[in-house]
């Protein structure tokens, strides 16, 4: 049955495969009734069947003493959790400093098992942070005991907080006009003018447009071949696929474009890259904010951000009637809720016209 432990029974004890896919090991004390498992899960079968045949030798021998019952602490788990987790380095990066600012130093040290929902709305209460960070450690402490809860090592996860994990952003960005997009283009150096309308008009990540080579623009059929991002981690240079699967995609490039592109292509492209920097490797953000932060300013509009441009070209999309489906399809969506988002946007604009008309129709 999907989800459920599956049990496997051996000569000597039992093995059973949490949902999580880590192995649990038990085995009965011979003579009694008294049933003992293994007190840690275990990655791999071939690790749980050794506990047990260690077990079963010093019951042979009769060197076999229980084991001290210790609580597994939040820390304990919380560590193990993450060193077996298949991640990015990005994410575990962002896990990882999750874990040391706001979850550690306030329930590490708690048996997990004690964890409760009164423990956990205090602690939530009490976090002195943003409401990105707060939503991101609330979801990152659900998942954690979610997965000892698959493990059976707690009968539920404490985090019950209805819509803790949502984040409440304050300030609300509007999304740049096209007048904003040309005077921020007109103020962005020559070199980076096509990042910019890159980001913008086929709805690319900043990651995914400074990993872009030449062999991944197709100026034939006007299409780009997302298949790449990059990021940077502890200084570190991380190029891998996209965001997530739906991140390798072809976009089509509006043809007006095309003209700009084949320019850039000859007089800025590196023999690779589309957008090198100085030193011939992926544009840093540090090296491009600057020339960005500029640009802004001077069309009016120091509240952007670069990936404020990416907002742009989904809301244009939706407004030239693109479904979800498509809406998903052009940014890179594996779920239909951010491309809902951009529906709801282009449902205003058309508000807007369907208003204007009425204006038309009094004059």
């Amino acid at each position: 049955m999907s989800g459920a432990a599956k049990s496997h029974r051996s000569r000597f004890g039992s093995l059973r495969k949490l949902p999580s896919g880590r192995w649990q090991a038990r085995f009965t004390v011979p003579g009694t009734d008294r049933m003992v498992t293994a007190p840690m899960t275990f990655t791999a079968k071939i690790d749980a069947e050794t506990w047990l045949a260690t077990q079963r030798a010093d019951l042979a021998r009769g060197q076999w003493r229980p084991a001290p019952v210790r609580a597994l602490t939040f820390r304990e788990y919380a560590e193990r959790w993450l060193q077996e987790r298949n991640l990015r380095p990005r994410t575990h990066q962002h896990y990882r400093k999750i874990l040391d600012r706001f979850l550690l130093p306030q329930l590490g040290d708690l048996p997990l098992a004690k964890i409760t929902p009164e423990i956990v709305r205090t602690w939530h209460a009490r976090l002195v942070t943003g409401p990105v960070y707060k939503s991101h450690a609330y979801n990152l402490l659900r998942t954690i005991t979610r997965t000892a809860a698959d493990d059976q090592l707690i009968a539920m996860s404490p985090c019950v907080i209805r819509a803790a994990g949502n984040v409440k952003r304050g300030k609300q960005i509007t999304v740049p006009t096209i007048e904003d997009l040309q005077k921020i283009v007109q103020a962005t150096p020559d070199r980076y003018r096509v990042l910019v309308l890159l980001c913008s008009w086929c709805a690319l990540r900043y990651g995914e447009a400074v990993e872009l080579r030449r062999k991944d623009i197709d100026l034939r059929n006007e299409v780009i071949h997302v298949r790449r991002g990059v990021t940077w981690v502890n200084g570190d240079v991380i190029v891998g696929p996209p965001k997530s699967t739906a991140g390798v995609r072809d976009v089509h490039i509006p043809p007006h474009l095309v003209p700009l592109i084949k320019t850039h292509l000859n007089e800025h492209a590196g023999i690779e890259l589309l957008f090198p920097s100085q030193t011939g490797h992926q544009l840093r953000h540090q090296d491009f904010w600057p020339h960005w932060n500029l640009a802004r300013d001077a069309a009016g509009r120091p509240d952007l951000h670069v990936h404020h441009l990416r907002h742009f070209g989904a809301v244009l999309a939706a407004q030239s009637g693109a479904t979800i489906k498509e809406l998903m399809g052009r940014l890179g969506h594996s779920t239909p809720e951010m491309a809902m988002v951009y529906q709801h946007a282009g449902a205003e604009r058309d508000k807007e016209i369907a208003r204007a008309l009425s204006k038309l129709a009094e004059t």
